[in-house]
């Protein structure tokens, strides 16, 4: 493998190469010889099925660092250069592939994973957490920490006499796929949904009539125009837009609902009744009542575990299998301060909670 490099150090050090780094042309030829021996290693070893694993994972990861950051250099036409664009599940670290970027806000990032929980609002015990790389939207972890609430037969149908249980969660959990999946387990949402926004204090998508009975949607300015379905890759309906187009050119509202030459277009949510219907519960007094009520005790939880050095905020260790098994063991700790707390107590040979 050593005989194909050609970009001279031989790699005998695990430190930065020695080169100007405010030269750009030596930066520009560090990474076009990097690119070159990384192509020359790959194409040395392809098409061997005998590599030991390591040397296979290694390959692989380096076909997909090499894949993912550099490019064909447009001023050279033999050499490479770093990538005018960020890959889609661009992986960020050769020592944990597992990591991505995420985002707590626009504004502000973060590196490695992210940790989920559930708990129990009136006994504050946590009931399930999940981990997940740094990019995963919150969806994804939902069916498993509502799993103690959902019945394991899909078929059964609840009786009469039957609680309703439900789910609190804020913003980041009132997506629409979150609330078809509570729905479709029995459970009520008692999920915060964002309310739509649009730029410069423009009409947002609540000022507009949306008919999906009809398939239309009419403006401020009383035009109704058809939704027009829109499919995904499969085929599969999704969504829908509706356009409005040359109607905006004469339109005397045009200033307060957009700046787009192509006119307002309002895209339409395969979950959009779901997510209407949650915008319009969530406005009763009953139910901010309620959520304000129970919210607080499930941010209160977060502090507990993220307060503590055993993997709260920083990962101790490096992959989502160990970094979840940590985070796993650190809410176990925390649930047996809580039941301490409760007063749970052995007595006469079984476990019971007798609170002071």
């Amino acid at each position: 493998m050593r005989a194909v490099l050609s970009s001279g150090d031989q790699y005998v050090t695990a430190g930065k190469p020695v080169i100007d780094w405010d030269d750009k042309a030596a930066r520009t030829a560090l990474v076009d010889t990097r690119a070159r021996d990384g192509h020359a290693l790959l194409q040395a070893l392809e098409g061997r099925p005998d590599l030991p694993g390591p040397v296979d994972q290694a390959a692989k990861l380096l076909a997909t660092v090499l894949g993912q950051d550099l490019e064909p250099d447009p001023d050279n036409p033999d050499g490479w250069r770093i990538a005018r664009r960020v890959a889609k599940d661009r992986v960020i670290s050769t020592v944990d592939p597992e990591a991505r970027h995420g985002h707590k806000t626009n504004h502000r990032g973060f590196d490695g994973y992210k940790g989920h929980a559930a708990m129990d609002p009136d006994s504050e015990i946590i009931t399930a957490v999940a981990v997940t790389p740094g990019n995963a939207g919150d969806v994804e972890p939902v069916a498993h920490l509502i799993a103690d609430l959902t019945h394991p037969d899909p078929t059964h149908q609840p009786t009469a006499g039957d609680e309703k249980p439900a789910v609190y969660g804020d913003s980041a959990y009132g997506a629409g796929d979150v609330l078809q999946q509570l729905e479709n387990a029995g459970i009520e949402a008692m999920t915060k949904v964002q309310p739509p926004v649009a730029p410069g204090g423009m009409f947002t998508k609540d000022a507009f009539d949306i008919n999906l009975e009809a398939q239309t949607v009419t403006c401020p300015n009383g035009i109704t125009i058809p939704i027009r379905p829109v499919r995904d890759k499969k085929n599969k309906k999704l969504a829908g837009t509706a356009e409005f187009g040359l109607h905006c050119r004469t339109c005397p509202l045009v200033d307060m609902c957009t700046t787009s030459k192509g006119g307002r277009r309002i895209s339409i949510s395969r979950h959009e009744a779901r997510l209407t219907a949650a915008r319009t519960r969530q406005r009763d007094q009953a139910w901010k009542a309620d959520y304000q009520a129970t919210r607080p005790k499930v941010e209160r939880k977060l502090a507990h575990l993220v307060r503590r050095r055993h993997g709260g905020r920083r990962a101790r260790m490096r992959g989502t299998l160990r970094i979840a098994a940590d985070f796993t063991l650190l809410a176990a700790a925390v649930n047996l301060a809580r039941l301490a707390k409760l007063g749970l107590a052995h007595i006469r040979g079984s476990w019971t909670l007798n609170p002071a």
